[in-house]
């Protein structure tokens, strides 16, 4: 999996099907957004709030927590759409 956005799209998917839980799933996108250097700044600023929200969230069950987990991983599956466009 040389390819950032490989990696990002995979682990997403793997999140989304309960195969990764949160707690490993956010440090993957963390770790790897590094590689994605030709990325404007605003990218990485709003992925990070994205990931601090989902990390929140999975502290509580999906009633008690504000976030709805589906909802940010629908935004992350946006948010890596757009990186991949820029980066084209």
């Amino acid at each position: 999996m040389n390819n950032p956005l490989t990696r990002l799209e995979n682990s997403l998917a793997a999140c989304r099907r309960g195969e990764l839980p949160v707690h490993q799933f956010v440090p993957i996108w963390r770790d790897t957004v590094v590689q994605l250097s030709d990325l404007p700044p605003r990218y990485r600023e709003v992925l990070e709030g994205l990931l601090m929200q989902l990390e929140s969230g999975s502290l509580f069950t999906e009633e008690s927590c504000s976030f709805s987990q589906q909802d940010l991983m629908n935004k992350l599956a946006t948010w890596l759409d757009k990186a991949r466009q820029q980066l084209a």
